[in-house]
């Protein structure tokens, strides 16, 4: 069983910048892929970014391209997710989640794991 707990989430404004974080327990992070989803009030939930089990690998949401970067440190537990130049519409509860997989975690429907949710609201 693994436990994730995401934590950094806050209050931003435009164009401000955050570094989320998750950390796992339970078990080590050394063979799963690691995703962030994201949802927004009345909307669904949606796919932000993801790595491999190694960080050789990572993908990310058109939305967020060139603006987050996903990394781990695996002898820490921990992925991160820094969010810069962020919008508006980046506002959302982000959700860590993991997969026992030496590829990506790109669908929601792929998790194992999920974490708690942290909040980030981006105001003008």
């Amino acid at each position: 069983q693994v436990q994730l707990v995401e934590s950094g989430g806050g209050l931003v404004q435009t164009g401000g910048s955050l570094r989320l974080s998750c950390t796992a327990s339970g078990r080590t992070l050394t063979s799963y892929a690691m995703g962030w989803f994201r949802q927004a009030p009345g909307k669904e939930r949606e796919f932000v970014a993801t790595i491999t089990w190694s960080g050789s690998s990572t993908a990310y949401a058109d939305s967020v391209k060139g603006r987050f970067t996903i990394s781990r440190v695996n002898a820490e537990n921990t992925v991160y997710l820094q969010m810069n130049s962020l919008k508006l519409e980046d506002t959302a509860v982000y959700y860590c989640a993991a997969r026992e997989s030496r590829g990506l975690l790109l669908s929601q429907w792929s998790a194992a794991y999920w974490g708690q949710g942290t909040q980030v609201t981006v105001s003008s």
